[in-house]
């Protein structure tokens, strides 16, 4: 799990580095109208264009595309914070500690997430990838006075989340 997390962090950091990359085909009709209802379209393409099912997808799997990435994200995070947790010093313990628990939150809301989209459920996935989003935006907050280590996963995540409330709205739920 973490060889396939690495590679698409690195994938995801090179096409933000250069974003040219990203442009040898141009999105989908449906990648497009998604990422136009995202705050930053470009961001929302390069993401989706990281995975090789995106250009294909229909709005079922272009839901499955998103919050696995999120959710991908928010775990590696998760995991990256446990290992920063053993070297910190004592005022970043507490911080670290304030955004594991931040990041189990985001995890879970993805998890059940996705497995709301298995069971093809779709009434919570804005609110659940919201709940993600949230927990990325509380870590950022335990640092306010001092630098983030997390300062782009946390920007990361809150992007791939906004991509997914954006899928969740293909579902017209009432």
């Amino acid at each position: 799990m973490a060889a396939p997390l690495c590679l698409f962090s690195i994938i995801l950091f090179i096409f933000t580095i250069n974003p040219s990359i990203s442009k040898t085909s141009p999105p989908s009709e449906l990648v497009n109208n998604v990422c136009k209802k995202t705050s930053n379209y470009s961001f929302c393409v390069v993401a989706l264009s990281a995975d090789p099912r995106t250009p294909s997808a229909d709005p079922y799997g272009l839901a499955f595309i998103s919050f696995r990435m999120a959710y991908l994200n928010a775990s590696n995070t998760r995991d990256l914070i446990g290992e920063l947790m053993k070297k910190a010093r004592r005022d970043e313990l507490v911080r670290l500690r304030r955004c594991h628990g931040d990041y189990e939150k985001g995890v879970s809301a993805l998890e059940v997430a996705y497995n709301d989209l298995n069971s093809e459920s779709f009434y919570e996935l804005a609110n659940l990838a919201g709940v993600a989003a949230h927990s990325a935006k509380d870590c950022q907050s335990a640092f306010m006075k001092i630098p983030s280590p997390l300062i782009s996963r946390n920007r990361n995540l809150e992007g791939l989340c906004e991509i997914c409330v954006a899928v969740s709205k293909l579902f017209n739920v009432s």
